[in-house]
């Protein structure tokens, strides 16, 4: 089903009907016909448009971020923020995108020769509902400012958000065809990503949606940029600022009510300060407030729907049955919405499968570790490798963990995030290719090899 349920209530505001095989047909020739138009648009146009984006964000922020807290419960400052972040993702674009795009001369026995970007026609973008404004943005600037268009299948539970961004692109100046929001059911994906019209695809999520994806382009031999789940650690070494560490911490695993790609869920401390980090980490997350996601006070708000939780809890009761130690929450709040105790679990068994899981809420699981070697053993003991955040001042330390770590991404003394100026990705299970900065861009892009004699 489609529609707008708030997880604060429970109750479903709005419903909208599937499009159908000819209204999607409508739109995919359209955005098909828009790009050999656009993709030849100065790209000073392209970014004067940009910017209008930008701005619509910022002006309008409060009312988009009412919208994104109503649909999928994020607290109303955070979903602010997020609206912010949109339009600093599209200045980014707008001001370095033609820096970006240019050609780069490469010297050879060539009497001229270089690397000429050109972009590759309409991409299909499979977008998550935890941040629902900024994973599509993160794709649509790039996108829109190297001269492709863009097809957005949002999360059936966020549909207004996806037409509100499709609103914002149009008023900004965009052509109608240049992006366009798909409200289709998960069914009508493949059928899209068999049509020779739709050059890639993009898609944020879960690891099933990214193999299915995966697997329908890969037999249409199409480029994907996978972005999935992620089981991120948080290593903490004795010489770390252990009052900032702890207080990031609580933080890194709440962001975003604890759904986050890139939220802290493993949090491996050595053992010399592990006994205080439990006490203090555990006090932390006691100390956060669940409510009302539009209220200025609430640390936590619901999660997105009831399923959401359902799985989040029965991971907790599969952990305590397995050997791990609850020293906090694992309940289910009583009454409307979809709210969870925040949760700390210790000593999960690494032969327990729920130790290689991915928490999509307020759990966290605490490690002790003897040494920095060992904190790289347990990081690593995961199928993902996203992100990952080490609070050490130590360099020799910092060294040995930025060379370890298995992931797309390794933060020293601060917690993951990404940044419209650094690659975004990760590697194993977490998924392939990069978003933001110059690599997101060329992604779906042909880098073509031009020779002169």
């Amino acid at each position: 089903m489609i529609a707008t349920i708030n997880p604060a209530t429970g109750e479903t505001l709005k419903t909208f009907p599937a499009l159908s095989a000819e209204a999607v047909e409508k739109k995919v020739e359209l955005a098909w016909r828009t790009f050999h138009s656009f993709r030849r648009t100065p790209f000073s146009e392209r970014a004067q448009t940009l910017i209008r984006a930008a701005e619509i964000l910022e002006s309008e922020k409060r009312e988009l971020g009412a919208l994104m807290t109503t649909e999928m419960g994020k607290t109303l400052g955070s979903a602010i923020a997020e609206a912010e972040k949109c339009a600093l993702g599209c200045r980014y674009y707008a001001e370095n995108g033609e820096r970006l795009l240019a050609d780069e001369a490469i010297a050879t026995n060539a009497s001229r020769s270089f690397v000429h970007y050109q972009p590759l026609g309409p991409v299909l973008a499979v977008m998550p509902w935890n941040f629902p404004f900024w994973q599509v943005f993160r794709f649509a600037a790039p996108a829109l400012a190297a001269g492709n268009t863009g097809l957005l299948k949002h999360a059936s539970n966020v549909p207004q958000c996806a037409l509100a961004i499709e609103d914002i692109l149009h008023r900004a100046g965009f052509p109608a065809g240049a992006f366009q929001t798909l409200l289709i059911e998960v069914n009508q994906v493949d059928g899209l990503l068999a049509d020779d019209r739709i050059v890639a695809a993009t898609l944020t999520g879960s690891e099933p949606a990214g193999r299915s994806v995966a697997g329908a382009s890969g037999r249409q031999i199409k480029k994907t940029v996978l972005e999935l789940g992620g089981s991120d650690p948080f290593i903490i070494m004795p010489s770390a600022d252990f009052a900032e560490a702890v207080a990031t911490a609580v933080r890194a695993r709440n962001i975003n009510n604890g759904q986050s790609c890139i939220a802290a869920k493993r949090f491996i401390v050595q053992s010399s300060i592990y006994d205080k980090f439990e006490l203090q980490f555990v006090e932390g997350m006691k100390a956060m407030k669940l409510g009302d996601p539009m209220a200025a006070d609430t640390d936590i708000g619901p999660l997105a729907t009831s399923k959401i939780r359902d799985e989040l809890h029965d991971q907790v009761q599969r952990a305590v049955q397995g050997g791990a130690r609850l020293l906090t929450g694992g309940k289910k709040i009583d009454g409307p919405g979809f709210y969870y105790e925040p949760t700390v679990l210790a000593d999960v068994p690494r032969s327990s499968p729920v130790f290689r899981e991915e928490f999509f809420g307020p759990v966290a699981m605490i490690f002790r570790a003897r040494d920095a070697a060992e904190a790289i053993d347990i990081a690593n003991d995961s199928p993902f490798g996203l992100g990952s955040s080490v609070w050490t001042r130590d360099e020799a330390e910092r060294a040995r963990f930025i060379d370890g770590i298995e992931a797309g991404q390794v933060f020293i003394n601060a917690m993951v995030a990404s940044d419209p100026r650094l690659p975004f990705g990760g590697v194993k299970r977490s998924g392939y290719g990069r978003e933001l900065g110059v690599w997101g861009i060329r992604e779906f892009l042909n880098v073509k090899t031009v020779w002169c004699k």
